[in-house]
């Protein structure tokens, strides 16, 4: 019960409404801007990898779509049990997936997370119902859960059953099998193949990162069709030159569409992209391809513009790669409340 000498001053409703809004610091909610494409839709971002920021990449994925394009976004976070802080190298807690129930779409950009049954439950409930997902970098190895649990058939490196290669190979086309340009040496030219004109390439001219080209398994499977190649490239800057060697010759894919199926569920499409880092996603053409590709997944196809923005929103510093390197300290109320450089 609220003490009688509690002043009901604006201020402190503001406060008040913000604990609401924000949870038990599980996720971060980001409420669309009026009168844009995205109202009444809602998508659910998934962040948990150790070496890429995807906790940095996608909030501020989500904060762009929701005040750009009038999305609800929904972040969630690899969160310490003990600190509740936002901790990638946690990976076996991903509380706030029962959201998903309620999801319209799904981003991932996840790395080899050993979920409990309970949350892995959420999305094999959101796999079945056929409903689309987005899949980033380090998704196609999103699990790594051992053999003797429910959800083991997950993993990155399963085989049998029909899911050799795990999510990855399953859902979305391909699972973890290296680095095709050399890491933290050789960046990503992204090219459109010639005579492709794909919805999810509108507006994408300077398509760059400095990721590398993940190694893609050719052809990709029968229900999968290449939208974006990656050439690679001498050095880490966009002006370097494509490399004339093998590894360009053919261009493998880094991003492409999947139509999924698993048992007893309903057919559903995915999209994977293997550039999209933190650092790749201070390129405006970055941005936009993957935020087309959840206009496409939505059946917005038509709502796609070359002129529509893709502007930062508040402060964005993506961390470089490396693996413990991830800012430590923050909560969710403090993505909340603009307190984090992303």
């Amino acid at each position: 019960m609220m003490k009688k000498n509690v002043l009901l001053t604006p201020a402190f409703l503001l406060a008040l409404a913000f604990n609401l809004y924000a949870g038990d610091e599980n996720y971060a909610v980001f409420e669309g801007a009026k009168n844009l494409p995205g109202n009444g839709k809602q998508v659910v971002f998934l962040a948990g990898d150790e070496e890429y920021r995807s906790e940095e990449m996608l909030t501020q994925m989500a904060r762009i779509m929701a005040e750009r394009h009038g999305f609800r976004c929904t972040a969630l976070y690899a969160i310490n049990r003990k600190s509740r802080e936002i901790d990638p190298v946690t990976i076996d807690n991903i509380p706030g997936l029962e959201l998903l129930e309620s999801a319209d779409l799904l981003v991932m950009f996840l790395r080899f997370r050993n979920l409990p049954d309970e949350q892995m439950t959420h999305i094999a409930r959101y796999l079945e119902a056929g409903k689309p997902i987005l899949g980033i970098r380090t998704a196609t190895h999103a699990f790594n859960i051992p053999r003797d649990r429910k959800y083991a058939k997950y993993s990155f490196n399963y085989s049998g059953g029909g899911w050799d290669g795990g999510f990855g190979r399953k859902i979305l086309g391909e699972t973890w099998i290296n680095h095709h340009g050399k890491h933290k040496v050789e960046a990503t030219r992204g090219v459109i193949p010639a005579g492709e004109k794909h919805p999810i390439t509108t507006g994408c001219n300077d398509i760059f990162g400095p990721s590398d080209v993940y190694t893609v398994r050719l052809p990709l499977p029968d229900d999968s069709h290449p939208v974006v190649l990656g050439a690679v490239l001498e050095g880490m800057k966009p002006t370097d030159k494509p490399v004339e060697n093998e590894k360009n010759n053919p261009l493998t894919p880094i991003l492409w569409t999947k139509t999924y199926q698993i048992e007893n569920g309903k057919k559903g499409q995915a999209v994977a992209s293997t550039i999209g880092s933190g650092l790749d996603f201070e390129s405006p053409d970055v941005r936009r391809l993957l935020i087309n590709a959840c206009y496409w997944l939505l059946r917005m196809d038509e709502k796609i513009s070359p002129e529509s923005s893709v502007e930062l929103v508040g402060e964005y510093k993506p961390l470089g790669f490396g693996f413990g390197q991830f800012r430590k300290g923050f909560k969710t109320s403090d993505v909340m409340q603009h307190k984090t450089p992303y």
